[in-house]
């Protein structure tokens, strides 16, 4: 039987033909290998492939799901993430049908995650190739330490970072870029702290919190000598298909960062 991302066993008696996905990332990874039929399910957070999300149902947001609804809709596997999605009603889900979980902290972890899905769903030849074309992207990026400390925000009302063992500082070190702080996963941020941090550069995400242009004087005030840029969220925290689009996206911007620097 296949082991998940928690080295979890999954008891899969046949090929799913019902799947639920209550990640966004992983939703879109699994129309990517052509499971259109398949997804009977996702959350009002997964918003692509666009075309194909109108006819599916919705099972409710990430950290909040519709278990009834979910249950009604008789899946035969269901894909999760340990960090997006609430580990009580991950259980609660797993009294009536099988639980796939991913847990993801980097790059290699991600072409995993891609390929044991499509053993898990019987895509494994698309899966490879999708791995294999994602690994040659980020092998041709070539970045160099830019000696620029980097403070990434997702949230607003608290600030909330992304600090140290989370993907997104994981692809901030592709950017050659030095996470500002040192705290563990996604620590708030009070103005005391972020001046303290001095960090040369705020990247500003569009997701989950959608920072804009108008959000820009805001952290100028209290940095005023820093690079404040607002960026693509999904191309620093999506680990599925996505990142298909992510090393072009990061030699820009280290491109750019490297520009302003000098």
């Amino acid at each position: 039987m296949p082991n998940d991302q928690l080295n979890r066993e999954i008891n899969l008696p046949s090929v799913p033909k019902r799947i639920i996905s209550v990640v966004p990332s992983q939703t879109e990874l699994l129309f990517y290998l052509g499971l259109n039929e398949e997804i009977i399910g996702i959350t009002k957070f997964c918003i692509h492939p666009r075309d194909k999300l109108n006819t599916t149902a919705k099972v409710g947001g990430t950290k909040q799901l519709d278990i009834n609804k979910i249950r009604e809709l008789k899946p035969d596997l269901i894909i999760a993430n340990k960090e997006e999605n609430e580990r009580s009603q991950l259980e609660e889900l797993m009294t009536f049908c099988p639980v796939w979980i991913s847990d993801i902290s980097d790059l290699p972890g991600a072409i995993d995650m891609i390929e044991q899905v499509g053993v898990l769903v019987d895509r494994e030849i698309e899966a490879k190739a999708l791995g294999a074309v994602i690994n040659s992207l980020f092998n041709n990026l070539i970045t160099l330490p830019l000696n620029l400390r980097v403070a990434y925000f997702i949230w607003r009302k608290p600030y909330m970072a992304a600090g140290k063992n989370t993907f997104i500082d994981s692809m901030l070190q592709k950017c050659g870029l030095l996470n500002a702080f040192e705290l563990e996963r996604y620590p708030r941020v009070d103005n005391e702290m972020l001046i303290a941090a001095k960090p040369d550069v705020v990247l500003l995400s569009s997701e989950p919190y959608p920072f804009k242009n108008k959000h820009i004087d805001e952290f100028k005030a209290l940095l005023p000598n820093a690079i404040i840029k607002l960026v693509d969220g999904e191309l620093f925290s999506w680990y599925g298909s996505r990142l298909l689009h992510a090393a072009a996206y990061f030699e820009n911007l280290y491109k750019t960062l490297n520009s302003s620097k000098s």
